[in-house]
This record gives C-alpha cells, sequence and structure tokens, in this order.
C-alpha cells in the first residue's frame, strides 16, 4: 500500500491538477496536501460539510448505498471528492483545470489513488 505522500503524488500526476489533500470528513482536517492555487484548509472544510450533507441525504432517501465521487464543475475548474472506501471518513479532493483536464481520466485516475490508501 502507497503512503499518503505516493498517493497525493499520483493525483497531482493528473493533467490539469492544481492540488490534492486527504481530508479527515470527522474532522475537516487535512492529513496531507500538494500543489496549490486554492487554499486548501478552507476548501477541505467546506467540503467536509458537502461530504456530510450528502450522506445526510442518503440516509433520508433511505439509500442503501455509497459515494463513488462528488463532482463539482465551475467555469474554470473541475473539484472532485471521492471518499476512501478502506478508511471510512477520509476523503481524496482535487481541484483541477478544466481547460486542461481529461475529467473521465481524472475521475479513474483519483480512484486509483484511493484504492492505494492505507493510513
Amino acid at each position: 500500500m502507497a503512503s499518503i505522500e505516493q498517493s497525493l503524488s499520483q493525483a497531482m500526476s493528473i493533467d490539469g491538477a492544481m492540488c490534492a489533500a486527504l481530508v479527515d470528513s470527522n474532522s475537516g482536517m487535512v492529513l496531507g496536501q500538494a500543489g496549490s492555487g486554492v487554499d486548501i484548509e478552507l476548501a477541505a472544510a467546506g467540503n467536509t460539510e458537502v461530504v456530510r450533507a450528502k450522506i445526510r441525504t442518503m440516509q433520508s432517501l433511505k439509500l442503501n448505498d455509497s459515494i463513488d465521487d462528488i463532482l463539482i464543475t465551475l467555469g474554470k475548474q473541475y473539484h472532485i471528492i471521492r471518499p476512501i472506501a478502506s478508511n471510512a471518513g477520509l476523503f481524496f479532493y482535487i481541484v483541477l483545470d478544466k481547460a486542461r483536464a481529461n475529467l473521465a481520466l481524472a475521475r479513474r485516475k483519483v480512484q486509483d489513488a484511493e484504492a492505494m490508501i492505507k493510513v
């Protein structure tokens, strides 16, 4: 299994990657980060609320399912939030430059990086 740094490095190798982080969704704390261009501490705290809200909504709807990823599309960026299946309470967060990123390939590479995490 890869370290946090190795997984973040793999995520940063995605075309268009600006920054990436591993976040604890219980506290909103960043456990590891790479890149720049976004206040990752602020983004981690805000996206923790996004993950919590989606989980609450799924529970209210009695959906017996899990989140693969959450995609936020902005004018110039993609933001991908991917919960770590093997470590409940953690998620990957990556920001991509929309003009340079291939979204389908990026989602696949984030999935690969997520699968490598061992915390």
